[in-house]
């Protein structure tokens, strides 16, 4: 028997669609489930570059578990500990864990910054973490400015069952998707002017899908703009790690120990280990507040979403290793930069550019415009089918990610391996190389008609007896006439 759930029996939020399902950065996630790529099973199915996964040093991690085997409480070496870890619920989390994140959290900053483990609150992921922040901050109805583009997952994250709004900031490629401050004025009063409260901004540093980094003027302009504004700053620092070359991440923690002024009780920090250790299905989500009401507001809150204490004590286990921690973030490092230097080098081989200040991220801003048939939406999520139905790769158009200009696609590379990447560029060549077979082919049909007509005999005749002809008519000519 087949049952159809009816909506009015459900609450307004269950039969919403606030979740966002229906964004083509989610429908190409189900083109690749349906259809995934493997090298043998299934070469010739989608390849999944729409997720930002860091999977480049697994290695790495697996060679400290087997050196560390007593960070697992299921092993014979942990299994003493297994007892008191099974048992521990207390919504702060363990000291230890608390500790080694604060730690982590410095050396991926250089250790130019400190970080007050107390103020950490933990929860099942950046996406948990964010959320419970606008749980803090907002009312229904209340909005966060977020420079555009942004990730698709906020509309999910920050609006679905808070009930708050997200106002873009606009930004586009004329300056690098730069943050200005006129941008920002601008979002604030169309807000105003909507009768809207605005109660914070989201950023994000470094920028999920540019690949960029904010820089230390465009970091104070902001911190001036939402201090003056007395509204709250959300730095969502994720990718905070995958920096890969100059110049060097630079945190909201570092601006506010420089001479700048700011009401602390507005800054809140966003981090987790999906991206930077990838970690993402251990679901470790961090909030860092300066603000005392918000630190014990969302800890209460993480009762919702707490991070098991099995995860805690492992995380804790191999966090507190320094001498491991700095050669991953090290190696992590050179092996992105690698993976940045082969995919960009294959893109360009077909003439594709990205965008040029990308330094940063698990992924690559990718310039496809020249391959729209109108510079218009409608036309990216044309090519965008024809990619994850005819290419068979899974990319996110521009559009999800609310960019201002068709075009542009996020393409991630850190998710695979190199055989897999491989297949990858050379499905992208292929593709380009026929599209522009395709309008060559166009071009000389055009052309070749255009001959024809110039050809005719009629049009000569017409062409050579209009009275506008600059060709002198002859006497028999004009007779005929």
């Amino acid at each position: 028997m087949v049952f159809k759930l009816n909506s009015h029996l459900l609450s307004r939020i269950a039969s919403s669609d606030g979740h966002g399902e229906d964004s083509p950065y989610f429908d190409g996630w189900k083109a690749y489930d349906s259809d995934p790529h493997h090298p043998t099973d299934n070469p010739n199915g989608v390849i999944q570059m729409g997720l930002a996964e860091n999977q480049l040093c697994f290695d790495l991690i697996q060679d400290w578990l087997k050196k560390n085997p007593k960070a697992s409480i299921c092993s014979p070496e942990g299994l003493n500990e297994f007892r008191e870890i099974a048992i521990f619920q207390d919504y702060h989390g363990l000291p230890e864990f608390r500790n080694a994140v604060a730690n982590f959290m410095e050396k991926v900053r250089g250790n130019r910054v400190t970080f007050d483990p107390d103020r950490i609150v933990m929860s099942g992921g950046a996406t948990g973490a964010h959320e419970t922040i606008a749980f803090c901050l907002a009312d229904p109805g209340e909005a966060f400015l977020v420079p555009t583009p942004y990730y698709p997952g906020f509309d999910r994250d920050l609006r679905w069952r808070t009930g708050v709004k997200l106002i873009p900031v606009d930004s586009d490629s004329s300056n690098n998707f730069m943050v200005t401050r006129e941008a920002l004025e601008n979002a604030y009063e169309k807000a105003q002017l909507d009768n809207i409260k605005v109660k914070g901004l989201l950023i994000t540093n470094p920028s999920n899908p540019l690949g960029t980094i904010l820089d230390r003027e465009t970091l104070r302009s902001i911190v001036r703009f939402i201090n003056e504004k007395n509204i709250h700053l959300v730095c969502d620092e994720i990718y905070a790690a995958t920096v890969f070359s100059q110049p060097d991440f630079i945190s909201v923690r570092r601006i506010l120990q420089e001479d700048i002024e700011c009401n602390l009780d507005l800054v809140h920090i966003v981090y987790s280990l999906s991206k930077d250790m990838g970690f993402p299905g251990l679901r470790v989500g961090i909030i860092y507040s300066y603000n005392d009401a918000v630190v014990s507001c969302a800890r209460k809150m993480s009762s919702f979403g707490l991070v098991s204490t099995q995860t805690q004590y492992l995380i804790a286990s191999m966090l507190s290793d320094n001498e491991f921690v700095e050669m991953f973030i090290r190696e992590s490092k050179r092996r992105l930069a690698a993976r940045y230097r082969v995919f960009t080098r294959g893109l360009d081989q077909v003439g594709i550019e990205c965008l040029k200040t990308s330094n940063a991220g698990l992924f690559l801003w990718m310039d496809l415009s020249r391959l729209l048939k109108q510079q218009t939406f409608k036309a990216e999520m044309e090519l965008w089918r024809v990619i994850i139905h005819e290419v068979k790769l899974n990319v996110s158009p521009g559009c999800s990610f609310h960019c201002l200009k068709p075009g542009w696609f996020r393409v991630c590379f850190a998710n695979m391996d190199d055989e897999t990447m491989q297949v990858a560029l050379s499905r992208i060549k292929t593709f380009v190389n026929k599209e522009a077979d395709t309008k060559k082919s166009r071009k000389n049909l055009r052309w070749q008609g255009s001959l024809k007509l110039l050809n005719s005999p009629r049009i000569y005749d017409d062409f050579i007896n209009s009275p506008h002809s600059p060709i002198p008519q002859s006497p028999l000519v004009r007779a005929r006439n």
